[in-house]
């Protein structure tokens, strides 16, 4: 079956859309099923008159399937089985990954070209002991690998990862969107958790991949109440969609029917739940929407002004007005301004981008001064996203996510991908210290009361001293995840040079200005978190805080620097590669030369064009030795009920940063529960502990686990 690009779901900043429109994914599980298979035409017509408009599968499907998915206008997000439960990376259990990775290019080859496939999971929570055991970081890149496998075979289908927040540091870097599995049954604590999903996003979509309650254990009224609250939240955050767990209570796990619970909206005779009312209905709560004014600064913007008001033509609110501060242009500016006739445009001498904002608040009479930048398209939800924000959270000052757009050439591609863009900066998922400039909104009476940008920030900077007068004054900084602009940066690799050196020029000023801001007298030091808009996954001096042996719920990861972007696709080369090396080196010294020369730091210039000599510190060996056991294991969660007991023989737990369970002295135990079949498992216990001391320790820990147990290998 050919392929039309117009029934393709696509990504559109935070968002996706489909044939051209924006669309909300509103999906539902729906099987695997034991015997006998329910009529698929029939059951997925009830499936759309519910509301839905896509189903997610676990298992490849058939051809009948998909065609009833298509016939009733389903969209399918797809997967594949494969053993991402088990020990698949490391030693003989290398053929289980690439087992896996055969089943997806057969799977895909297949049936990836049927038109009601839309996306497709390379993987399902990948079990955090077992992450923890085979590491982090090298289960990330395996999944990586497969998401590339993936696009190789099927590029239309967008792919990612279904994650849960036990192993969020699992988050691949190249996946087209984050999918998130999240069962919080309590409101407050998912509507608290979700803002997260959008920083370990960065620029992408965030897909709610499985929510629900279990009827058997709480009531088909609660499912119900759980059901409403759960849409609320989710469109209220700025989800790109969520799914339902699960469309049928019949169920099936391997070979097996699973009789224990009840997530299904229709009973195991087809009957319909209470929760079935609500169930594919996703709606978000009112509120408040002010006057909002938006105001643009343009200095010899010609070529960039028209694509910027055009778009803000297309904005979604009912009450904005846009203001246009020309800088004294010397070009064809003013003509393609009043080329817009819903724009009021404000005249000005040129006196640099403070006066300019300063002009255009003068001139606002909206209740909400939205800050944006000529070479920055607005999202068409942007006003809406920011009205939210302020009704729900009551912010002095609101920003989101500035977004590259797809690079037309090379250059384009380069910059995007060099460091030195404009960055948020967080104190927490919410909270805010800084927002740059191309995305920055404040209440009018706080902008008085600070009384608006400092003249003295000609090009830039303005941002950051005014954040940071903010801050000062006791104000709170908010952060929108979905609220964002799509930001060009600058198009020639010198372009980007020369803005640096401007930046470099600004720090000088907000040096002075803000002395106890810059650490050691160099550099701005900064509170909070700088994101990138780049995924935030496992990467190089991350910390894993993994809670009690890896037992938290919710085991988050921290970057003390974020990646950056990487670099396009379709501009991959040498030249870029190497164009991209020579931004990252020169970018930071630019910077510091240009605060250098002028704060007149003469001194610092000139040491710092001297190179220095570093010699590498030597790594001695410190005897550790590392030995892997397996023994025979009861049950599935033997691993928990173990704890205890070593605990009770003096063992510790270890950090909760450490890759390690338990510790005693200089002897560290890691377990994982490993599937071997069928309702079959083994424990794997690995120990480090010093040359002399290992064998004392596996004693030990055979000791403690009993007879109960034995050893495979």
């Amino acid at each position: 079956m050919m392929t039309q690009r117009g029934t393709r779901l696509e990504v559109d900043g935070k968002f996706f859309r489909r044939g051209g429109e924006r669309l909300f994914v509103n999906a539902v599980t729906y099987g695997p099923f034991p015997d006998p298979q329910p009529d698929h035409f029939a059951e997925l017509r009830r499936v759309a008159d519910a509301g839905f408009n896509t189903i997610r599968l676990y298992e490849a499907p058939n051809r009948q399937l998909l065609d009833a998915a298509q016939e009733n206008g389903l969209m399918v997000m797809a997967g594949v089985s494969w053993e991402w439960y088990r020990l698949f990376l490391g030693g003989p259990n290398r053929t289980w990954l690439e087992e896996g990775r055969l089943n997806i290019r057969m799977a895909l080859q297949e049936w990836g070209e049927h038109e009601a496939v839309v996306a497709f999971f390379v993987a399902n929570e990948v079990p955090s002991d077992l992450a923890r055991w085979m590491g982090p970081a090298q289960v990330k890149t395996a999944l990586e690998d497969l998401i590339e496998e993936a696009r190789r075979i099927a590029p239309w289908l967008l792919v990612g990862y279904a994650n849960y927040p036990s192993s969020e540091y699992l988050e691949p870097g190249n996946a087209d969107f984050t999918a998130f599995n999240i069962y919080l049954e309590e409101r407050d604590k998912l509507a608290g958790y979700l803002p997260r999903l959008h920083h370990l996003a960065g620029d992408r979509p965030v897909l709610l991949t499985e929510f629900g309650l279990d009827t058997r254990r709480n009531g088909e009224e609660q499912q119900r109440e759980a059901l409403k609250w759960f849409y609320l939240e989710a469109v209220d955050a700025g989800m790109a969609g969520c799914t339902v767990f699960a469309w049928s209570d019949r169920w099936r796990i391997g070979e097996r029917e699973e009789t224990e619970w009840d997530f299904g909206l229709v009973r195991r005779d087809g009957s319909e739940k209470p929760a079935l009312e609500v169930a594919g209905k996703p709606e978000g709560t009112d509120f408040e929407k002010p006057r909002i004014s938006v105001i643009i600064c343009v200095y010899n913007g010609e070529e960039r002004i028209g694509a910027a008001l055009e778009s803000l033509r297309q904005v979604d609110y009912p009450d904005y007005e846009v203001i246009v501060v020309d800088d004294g242009s010397t070009d064809g500016t003013l003509e393609v301004v009043r080329s817009f006739d819903f724009v009021k445009l404000v005249q000005a001498n040129h006196g640099g981008l403070s006066v300019a904002r300063n002009a255009g608040a003068a001139a606002a009479t909206g209740e909400i001064l939205a800050y944006t930048d000529d070479d920055c398209e607005v999202d068409r939800g942007w006003l809406h996203w920011l009205a939210r924000g302020y009704a729900e959270h009551g912010w002095d000052a609101l920003g989101g996510p500035n977004i590259p757009p797809e690079p037309a050439f090379e250059d384009e591609a380069v910059v995007a991908s060099a460091p030195g863009a404009p960055s948020h900066v967080m104190l927490s998922d919410e909270l805010a210290e800084h927002i740059p400039g191309c995305n920055l909104t404040v209440r009018k009476e706080v902008f008085e009361a600070l009384g608006g940008f400092r003249a003295a920030y000609w090009v830039a900077g303005d941002d950051v001293d005014f954040c940071w007068r903010l801050e000062e004054g006791g104000y709170k900084i908010g952060f929108e995840g979905a609220a964002f602009v799509w930001h060009r940066r600058r198009t020639t690799f010198y372009r980007y040079l020369k803005q640096q050196w401007g930046y470099g020029k600004a720090e000088a000023i907000l040096k002075r200005d803000h002395p106890e801001r810059f650490r050691g007298g160099v550099s701005a030091h900064w509170r909070g978190r700088v994101y990138t808009g780049e995924p935030m996954g496992v990467s190089d001096g991350s910390v894993i805080y993994f809670g009690a042996a890896g037992l938290s719920g919710y085991q988050q990861v921290e970057v003390g620097m974020m990646p950056r972007r990487t670099l396009h696709t379709k501009f991959k080369s040498p030249r870029a590669e190497l164009k991209l090396r020579v931004a990252e080196w020169l970018q930071p010294r630019l910077r510091h030369w240009a605060r250098c020369f002028y704060t007149r730091s003469y001194g610092r210039l000139l040491k710092s064009l001297v190179p220095s000599i570093r010699l590498s510190s030597l790594i001695s060996e410190n005897g550790e030795r590392i030995r892997e056991l397996f023994y025979h294991a009861l049950k599935q969660d033997y691993r928990v009920e173990l704890l205890p007991r070593f605990q009770e023989a003096g063992w510790q737990h270890a950090e909760d940063t450490s890759p390690w369970d338990l510790k005693k002295g200089d002897v560290h135990l890691l377990f994982a529960m490993l599937k071997v079949g069928p309702d079959k498992w083994k424990l794997g216990v690995r120990i480090c502990a010093p040359a002399l001391e290992i064998n004392y320790a596996q004693a030990e820990v055979e000791e403690i686990l009993g007879p109960e147990v034995r050893t495979l290998e």
